[in-house]
């Protein structure tokens, strides 16, 4: 009996803080469908100044490549039949010079646009960053900003 009480109070306990607990999240990596891998790793790495890294998985339909925070985006070249893209679904990266990043975007010939859909044009969020779209080359939109987080 006085061992069942025990047990009982325990499981009490355990559910208690179960229920409790509230993790803590930080983004690990971020993996999307790519049809032409080599054209997508190349405007990764281009366009946003990713680093390429070892793909743990050595499959070759798969590159990993790293954000300046350590966030890993993997391409993984294969169908993309079911996907649809819009701008409302987005990632959204911050660079360091947003002026300097669009005219490079103009160097490059890479068309952007304002959330609003004005093409080469920048706008401000309510927040009060500035901000452009644009797409990568598989239709995918990208929010580029000048949050300050460097």
């Amino acid at each position: 009996m006085k061992k069942s009480i025990i047990i009982l109070l325990l499981l009490v306990c355990f559910e208690v803080s179960a229920q409790n607990y509230q993790p803590k999240v930080k983004t690990d990596h971020i993996a999307i469908v790519v049809t032409d891998l080599s054209k997508s790793a190349q405007f990764y790495a281009e366009i946003l100044g990713l680093g390429e890294i070892t793909n743990q998985t050595k499959k070759s339909n798969i590159r990993w490549f790293s954000f300046a925070d350590g966030v890993e985006l993997h391409l993984i070249q294969t169908s993309k039949e079911g996907i649809q893209t819009k701008k409302d679904l987005h990632l959204a990266v911050a660079v360091d010079n947003l002026p300097e990043f669009m005219k490079m975007l103009q160097a490059k010939r890479i068309p952007f646009e304002s959330w609003q859909g004005e093409s080469g044009k920048s706008n401000s969020r309510p927040d009060g960053v500035n901000q452009v779209y644009i797409r990568d080359p598989d239709g995918y939109w990208i929010e580029v900003n000048d949050a300050k987080r460097f």
